[in-house]
């Protein structure tokens, strides 16, 4: 992916069945294209050049399935790793924490909800009948990436949406820029695992 002009603008599609996602620039130039395949026990998923869906650039694919401690490889169109994300096992029902880890599996950032009780809010209104359809204007989360130095680089914020269809990511400094792809896909895989929420 060429240097890409932030802030991002990741779009879901509401008009399929399928969990899928545009990501735009700051110029409105489409990114990439996420697709998500359906009824898959571990997660697989491919990004596109374009909403055409005929280059595929990257995949994720998870390592396991159906477990809260899974690794998400990425890989280019060539098989090469590049990198993957990790969820914090339990910590994660309580408060989104994952791992970004590069090729060398060395862990380079952290990605943590700005407030869990946002998480813990959306979760019990969700249950209430009626009320819990309103959730995507009442309870939109904040997710900070953290390098090693525990410093923020990444903000991605939900927005204010009925069918949580719409994140912004804004990068806070320069110094991801030689990380931007392995934070841009672990960026994607989190944001398609926490979709659902608020």
């Amino acid at each position: 992916m060429q240097q890409l002009q932030f802030p991002l603008q990741l779009i879901f599609k509401v008009s399929s069945l399928s969990n899928d996602f545009t990501a735009k620039d700051t110029l409105g130039n489409t990114v990439a294209y996420v697709k998500q395949k359906l009824f898959k026990l571990k997660e697989d998923v491919s990004i596109f050049s374009d909403e055409t869906q005929t280059n595929v650039l990257y995949k994720i694919k998870a390592d396991r399935w159906l477990d809260f401690n899974a690794a998400y490889s990425f890989t280019d169109a060539q098989a090469s790793t590049l990198g993957k994300i990790t969820r914090k096992g339990v910590a994660s029902i309580f408060n989104a924490s994952y791992q970004l880890f590069d090729k060398h599996d060395q862990m380079k950032y952290t990605i943590t909800e700005k407030n869990a009780w946002v998480k813990v809010a959306d979760g019990l209104l969700g249950e209430i009948p009626i009320l819990g359809f309103f959730t995507g204007y009442l309870f939109n989360p904040t997710y900070y990436i953290l390098d090693v130095n525990n410093e923020i680089v990444v903000e991605i914020k939900k927005e204010a949406s009925f069918w949580g269809r719409k994140f912004t990511m804004e990068k806070r400094t320069e110094r991801i820029n030689e990380d931007q792809l392995i934070v841009l896909l672990g960026s994607m895989m989190m944001i398609l695992l926490e979709r659902r929420r608020g």
